[in-house]
């Protein structure tokens, strides 16, 4: 190790020498320098800016800094906990005088060279240059932030930070984003301000979940709103009460906002052209791509090893860990990280002789959807994720389960059940680096096939949550996923006899990708036929004109295709296809498909058969147009979502309530649906009552775990319920109730009460709820108990009462 007697203070009019020089003060820099200190090397610590850990430093005024992920150790002689950022920073700065660390203010890195097989040289803006045998880089990404890109993103107004949300106060203020930032400033702003958040996705994926707690609290108690699917189409000036117009494209049509600001906080890239001029190689030519390390945070330039977001790992306390080990494994000091136990305790069925990134390199060379990743991405990967051994023949998942994280085949294979024309069982094959359950991550629907494990296998088994946000940051994954889906869908759906060359072939031209909002039109009847249309997610309604009178005759859900009917037959559209909900299509280019249909005898008559089938049932569906309204009404009430839905015929109803008590008598007198709440059309009556959607918004945020999808597809609420309220709060149909227990005294049952009056009747309680007792989540489980299935259904006397998925609308339609 150096001695400290080799220690010389940078000046502008002297070259010093360090042993190691760290760029950029952030939490990874100021743990590293604060490891160089304690272990006595000589060191510098450069920062650009007149204060140290610019990037919090620049966080809102009060903002509380999280300390995460919670299992993680700290591994850092800078002390780290939870808290708000001025007290986060005055720790540091107090650290940073106690240890000694020697750090240079206002010393910007502009270049860095090699000048000896073990030296390198930097030159700082204000003309000092140091030189040091290694060198960390923990720049971060902050210096790059993404802009909106489009017209009015450099009005005055337009800002993309936030610094004290206590300057602003009754405004109209948009936020731009779906990360942490943008959560906590528009939380911040609330308080004081009308405040809309604006998302461009369906969900919160990016952020940590106590924020996504928050504000999903915060749009269900009105304190803000939020425009999900939204995308920003410009921001104009206004000579009216508020000097800026936000306009946005929102799946129910533009929207025009008047506002005092908009506030952008849409991340930031890494500062590559900086980087690569110091001589470090990126992985490719995604812009949101970071650049190549080793397991030891080491570059491709020998000595120099970048550390903290730059490295892909934006999380504080994963950089104070780097910092510190960068140090050690620079001093050539043994170096356990921080995460490896939780690694190898993942690894130790797959191969518990090996240390964790040795088990990540065959992970890794194994999958290569993975291969882009960096080290420190695969170990932030695989900390979230499962490694599963099942035994051959144990079934990973089954067909229409409700599951959706994604697997990955590490070793071995897995076998995919399906069925040929004349319903014959077979088996085929996926092998090593392949996966599945991209349909389930894209559409959020329940699975579409049954796999069971074959010899040998282990699978990576990833949260859907974590899948997501690498699509968003990743560009090689998202172009992979998108890959594979359409090929799939193609083989299953489209063209399962398709030979894979005629598949290659379809999908040669490149594929469109069109985001369409609920109720917007994909293509009319009439129009020229321009391509065949795959659902990656959402669903459509099919419809035709009778008339003068829209008929709709189908309802398609992801995974389906339309459109094939005009390509086959060279003629104008002869139905209107309409999305129900926001919906993602992939197109396939008319002139290929007709190429492809046309070198492909089999398969065209295979699409020639269906394609009769599909006119007869629109011919029936014609002569039956009697309820095509009805399904708008069902669809526009967001039914489209729900697997098990609970629907009342008015016109047989009797409202003698007995469904509202029967529920209350199978859930311990207390009813978990309200018959007479609900939109209603035709006699047709939606009560409020669980739906049981395919993607529950009540599973998003449930801290203990305790919401679950049985395998026969009920969501239910186990005993593990904590009573937090997220569930109801995340709830867009007011189908949860936070209850707390009450005592029943002991009854003759229904029929002693029906006859002479004793004990309570049908829903009573005696007493009062005890304050003592905790509330708990409570809704329908669709009585997944009872033998008999939902009672509210069995207790109807008229047969008013009945539960359906989206796909039997239709039929039910022209029953009634």
């Amino acid at each position: 190790m150096d001695s400290q007697e080799n220690f010389s203070e940078a000046s502008a009019t002297e070259e010093a020498i360090y042993t190691i020089a760290i760029i950029g003060s952030g939490p990874a820099g100021l743990s590293a320098a604060s490891r160089a200190a304690e272990l006595g090397v000589p060191h510098v610590l450069l920062e650009a800016e007149d204060h140290a850990s610019d990037t919090i430093y620049k966080y809102q005024k009060g903002k509380h800094v999280m300390a995460e992920p919670a299992i993680l150790p700290l591994q850092s002689g800078m002390d780290f906990m939870a808290g708000k950022r001025e007290e986060v920073l005055g720790t540091w700065n107090q650290q940073l005088e106690e240890q000694g660390v020697n750090i240079l203010y206002q010393h910007a890195v502009t270049t860095i060279e090699r000048v000896g097989r073990r030296l390198f040289r930097l030159q700082c803006a204000n003309g000092v240059v140091i030189q040091a045998k290694h060198v960390v880089l923990g720049i971060g990404l902050q210096g790059n932030i993404r802009k909106l890109g489009t017209p009015g993103e450099n009005l005055e107004r337009v800002q993309y930070t936030l610094r004290d949300p206590d300057e602003f106060e009754g405004e109209t203020i948009i936020v731009i984003g779906a990360g942490d930032a943008a959560i906590e400033n528009a939380l911040a702003l609330a308080k004081q301000n009308r405040v809309i958040l604006i998302n461009r996705d369906t969900e919160f994926t990016r952020c940590k979940e106590a924020n996504h707690s928050l504000i999903l609290a915060a749009a269900k108690d009105g304190t803000l709103e939020i425009r999900y699917g939204a995308r920003t189409t410009r921001v104009d000036e206004s000579e009216g009460e508020t000097p800026l117009h936000y306009v946005a494209s929102t799946p129910g049509g533009e929207e025009t906002i008047p506002c005092h600001r908009v506030i952008a906080r849409l991340g930031a890239s890494p500062p590559r052209k900086l980087v690569e001029s110091f001589g470090v190689a990126f992985p490719n030519a995604d812009a949101n791509a970071v650049p190549t390390v080793s397991g030891t945070y080491e570059s491709n330039v020998p000595g120099l090893y970048i550390i903290g977001a730059l490295g892909g790992y934006p999380l504080i306390k994963q950089a104070m860990n780097q910092g510190y080990e960068v140090v050690s494994t620079i001093m050539e000091m043994a170096v356990v990280p921080a995460d490896e136990p939780l690694l190898l305790e993942k690894f130790r069925q797959f191969r518990p002789e090996y240390s964790a990134n040795e088990a990540l390199s065959v992970i890794q060379h194994s999958v290569p959807l993975f291969g882009s990743l960096t080290r420190l991405q695969m170990r932030e990967l695989m900390g979230e994720s499962n490694m599963l051994m099942p035994a051959p023949g144990e079934f990973i998942f089954r067909k229409n389960d409700y599951t959706n994280s994604f697997i990955s085949i590490a070793e071995g294979y897995v076998e995919v059940e399906v069925f040929d024309e004349a319903g014959n069982q077979s088996w085929i094959r996926l092998e090593r680096g392949q996966f599945l359950g991209e349909m389930g991550l894209i559409s959020g629907r329940r699975r579409t096939a049954t796999v069971r494990a074959g010899e040998d296998c282990a699978l990576v088994e990833t949260p859907r949550r974590l899948m997501l946000k690498l699509i968003a940051s990743v560009e090689a994954i998202r172009q992979k996923i998108d890959e594979v889906f359409l090929r799939r869908a193609i083989t299953t759906y489209l063209a399962p006899k398709l030979p894979p060359e005629a598949v290659a072939e379809l999908m040669s031209d490149g594929v469109e990708v069109r985001r369409y909002r609920s109720d917007e039109v994909v293509f009319r009847e009439g129009d020229a036929p321009d391509a065949l249309y795959l659902i990656r997610s959402g669903s459509v309604t099919i419809s035709t004109d009778v008339n003068g009178r829209e008929v709709v005759l189908s309802y398609v859900s992801a995974g389906n295709y339309v459109g094939e009917m005009a390509l086959l037959n060279d003629t104008p559209r002869t139905a209107t296809v309409q999305a129900t909900v926001q919906t993602e299509m992939l197109l396939l280019k008319a002139d290929t498909f007709k190429r492809v249909v046309a070198g492909n005898r089999e398969w065209r008559a295979d699409l020639e058969n269906r394609l009769l089938e599909r006119v007869k049932s629109n011919v029936q569906r014609e002569e039956q147009s009697s309820g095509s309204d009805l399904i708008r009404f069902l669809m526009g009430q967001g039914l489209g979502e729900g697997t098990d839905v609970l629907l009342i015929d008015e016109s047989l109803c009797i409202q003698c309530n007995n469904c509202e008590t029967a529920c209350a008598e199978t859930h311990q007198g207390m009813s978990r649906l309200n018959r007479a709440a609900g939109p209603s059309f035709n006699n047709i009556h939606v009560p409020t009552s669980c739906r049981h959607c395919e993607h529950p918004h009540c599973m998003k945020d449930c801290p203990p775990d305790a919401i679950r999808r049985s395998d026969t597809g009920e969501v239910f609420i186990s005993d593990a319920c904590i009573g937090c309220g997220n569930c109801e709060r995340n709830c867009p149909y007011g189908v949860i109730q936070m209850r707390a227990p009450a005592p029943v005294e002991s009854r003759g049952g229904l029929l002693s009460w029906m006859l002479f009056g004793i004990g309570n009747g049908p829903g009573e309680q005696e007493g009062v709820y005890d304050p003592s007792q905790p509330k708990k989540a409570v809704k329908c489980d669709m009585c997944m108990d009872q033998k008999g299935g939902a009672a509210c259904v069995r207790a109807c006397p008229t047969g008013a009462a009945i539960r359906m998925s989206p796909e039997k609308f239709i039929s039910f339609e022209t029953d009634i």
